[in-house]
């Protein structure tokens, strides 16, 4: 994904618009700093903080992933390659050992995002956790996972999955010291 192409997009939508960077902030909940590494950062930002600028701007959270529409359905091969999306917390990176490969991007009007992700341990000793309307479905695919998900912890491996409402302060991680590839879609009301 190049370089600040969220924050690009974001801009151009609140230029678009007419919103202020103080007015985004108000209606998002993310402070004017939050929204400043947002637009200028080169790591794209959270979920959660995607998820909030979505709905102070009116569209779906995809739009800001798209870089095209399509009003039929969508198919990725497995020859295609793709460029990952390194997510990361508001103001730091401490998240961003996720690598989001989008599988929907182009669809028109949808609300579900369909990710695989590849989780690569991490070495911050401090994660940041996550929360946003809505709902995940993860599946793992390769590895171990681990889920932390309010006060509890959940382990999964390879053909095991969990589903949860996105509001608890959750966090996916790896399992244990090697890789990990999961599919999970999440969904954001509208």
């Amino acid at each position: 994904m190049a370089n600040n192409f969220v924050g690009e997009k974001i801009g151009r939508m609140c230029s678009d618009k007419n919103i202020s960077i103080a007015t985004l902030s108000e209606r998002s909940g993310l402070s004017e700093s939050q929204i400043d590494v947002i637009l200028n950062s080169d790591t794209v930002p959270s979920l959660a903080a995607l998820l909030k600028i979505a709905r102070a701007l009116g569209v779906r959270l995809g739009t800001f992933l798209d870089d095209s529409e399509h009003l039929g359905p969508i198919i990725h091969t497995s020859n295609e390659q793709q460029e990952p999306a390194s997510f990361s917390s508001q103001l730091s990176v401490a998240n961003s050992h996720l690598d989001f490969f989008a599988l929907a991007s182009g669809k028109t009007g949808r609300n579900m995002e369909p990710f695989v992700i590849d989780i690569n341990p991490s070495t911050e000793d401090d994660p940041i956790y996550s929360t946003h309307e809505g709902e995940e479905f993860i599946y793992v695919l390769e590895g171990s996972v681990k889920i932390s998900y309010g006060k509890d912890s959940h382990v999964l491996h390879k053909g095991e999955s969990i589903y949860y409402d996105s509001i608890v302060p959750h966090l996916v991680s790896s399992g244990n010291a090697s890789p990990a590839k999961i599919v999970a879609v999440v969904y954001s009301p509208a």
